[in-house]
């Protein structure tokens, strides 16, 4: 029997303000455990949430960039629940009237057709705050650092058959939420996580199966094997004549496999009811308009005009504007290098393989985009051969030399003088009389040695085009 994945998303995102949903304790990640923390994010009796105006703005530029409509009337609701880094024992967030719906964002199939992923509703709330358990002493200590960071919850339809879908749905969204401003998305810091709602059917069947979900997914390699292998859990249950249990599971990205945590809530579980300490929100048309009018180029729009107005391949541009890190990079290498093709080949080439190397993240690069603009002119310009040139970016790279002053200590510089290379050239013809014997001879391969030979005599520093019309004219 063939099979059929269906999957949901439920991606959670922390957002870019400075304070708290409700509070203003510091967002700054990495503090020192429950130092970010009041009498409002840690549930102490008698304390009232006061809403973080930015928080709104933030989820209302991230559904106009998802071509959500914007709830105009919305609210907040409790959603109740106790876990011990839930110091409130509930959470403030939005079920009846969430700020965005009915949005989308289009994918590429395995086809390689386009798809449209349904957004169901985009929500704000509070985040909760982290378990460390310590296996070493056996027990379980809370940080309540986290409690309190705004979250946006995009929640999309249940329209995901592949893998490959979720992926390039999440990288795109991922470039979203940076060029709006809304996350920094990292990671490996929990800023950006999926919930993974999957379950299986046999092709052609219009019933959906009973789901699992899989919490707080936090790479794209962890999600990719976490669907490869609940997938075929679910497979093999059935196939054995089993029933699929409707629960939570935790994926153990070192083990391969995922556990079950507990059984899966559904809404009326967690006992909603209207926030009584918060007043609905009303946004009005011409907050929207002006949220609109100050958008930035989106990925899609920005990938356009790399195609079709900077002439990029399409690989390339891909790579470049999904990425915010290297879309700056790349824009201020441009300012001071006015050739988008040269720019762009050294980032997919050198660069990336410098960052690739040192396991550095873009968003961490050390070069400067003076730097990189710097060697593409001196290359450009003869000045110094690509070569050279990437041996001075891997310098720049290390140890933050200035290019320039760096080609000059070193003596790096090509000749100029074209009439000084002459003789040299002459010196190694003399001394490989073989191959120069063979090259006459018709084999032209010898013409490659020939013409190391000569740019080692000449320590890179001679134009190759330059050394290779005088190995011709020398030899006929």
């Amino acid at each position: 029997m063939e099979w059929e994945i269906v999957m949901g998303l439920e991606v959670h995102t922390e957002l870019a303000t400075k304070t708290k949903i409700f509070c203003g304790c510091s967002t700054e990640f990495g503090g020192e455990p429950n130092t970010h923390v009041c009498e409002i994010c840690s549930g102490m009796p008698g304390t009232l949430p006061l809403l973080n105006k930015r928080v709104v703005e933030f989820a209302i530029r991230t559904g106009v960039a998802t071509n959500c409509t914007i709830t105009q009337n919305n609210k907040f609701d409790r959603k109740n629940y106790f876990y011990p880094d839930l110091p409130k024992a509930y959470q403030i967030s939005q079920l009846y009237l969430p700020i965005c719906r009915n949005g989308y964002i289009e994918v590429n199939t395995k086809d390689g057709e386009k798809k449209k992923i349904g957004i169901h509703e985009i929500h704000m709330e509070e985040d909760a705050g982290k378990l460390i358990h310590d296996e070493f002493e056996d027990c379980t200590l809370v940080d309540y650092n986290r409690c309190g960071v705004p979250l946006l919850e995009i929640v999309s339809e249940p329209d995901f058959r592949s893998a490959e879908e979720v992926i390039d749905y999440l990288s795109k969204l991922r470039a979203i939420l940076q060029y709006t401003g809304v996350s920094d998305c990292k990671m490996q810091e929990g800023s950006l996580r999926a919930d993974v709602n999957l379950s299986v059917r046999p092709k052609g069947q219009a019933e959906f199966g009973t789901r699992t979900e899989m919490k707080n997914l936090n790479s794209f390699h962890a999600i990719e094997r976490a669907i490869a292998y609940e997938a075929q859990r679910q497979i093999e249950l059935i196939e054995d004549g089993e029933k699929v249990v409707q629960e939570t599971r935790r994926w153990d990205d070192n083990k391969g496999y995922s556990y079950a945590m507990r059984s899966k809530e559904d809404a009326q579980d967690y006992k909603y009811f209207p926030e009584p300490d918060l007043p609905p929100i009303e946004i009005s048309d011409e907050q929207i308009e002006e949220i609109k009018s100050t958008m930035p180029e989106l990925p899609e729009e920005k990938r356009e005009r790399y195609l079709n107005e900077l002439g990029l391949p399409e690989y390339d541009t891909g790579i470049i504007t999904g990425d915010i890190a290297l879309v700056k990079f790349f824009e201020s290498t441009l300012e001071k290098c006015d050739s988008p093709k040269d720019v762009a080949n050294w980032i997919m080439g050198e660069v990336m393989k410098l960052l690739n190397d040192s396991a550095t993240l873009t968003e961490n690069n050390p070069l400067k985009p003076e730097a990189l603009a710097a060697v593409i002119n001196m290359v450009k310009s003869n000045k110094i051969n690509r070569g050279t040139g990437k041996k001075v970016l891997e310098k720049v790279f290390t140890d933050g030399v200035d290019p320039e002053k760096y080609v000059e200590e070193n003596n790096l510089a090509q000749v100029t003088d074209l009439s000084a290379l002459r003789p040299i050239i002459e010196q190694v013809i003399a001394e490989n009389e073989k191959s120069v014997s063979e090259y006459k001879a018709g084999k032209t391969q010898a013409m490659g040695y020939i013409m190391g030979q000569a740019m080692r005599a000449l320590k890179g520093k001679a134009p190759a085009q330059e050394v290779q019309k005088i190995l011709k004219e020398i030899l006929g």
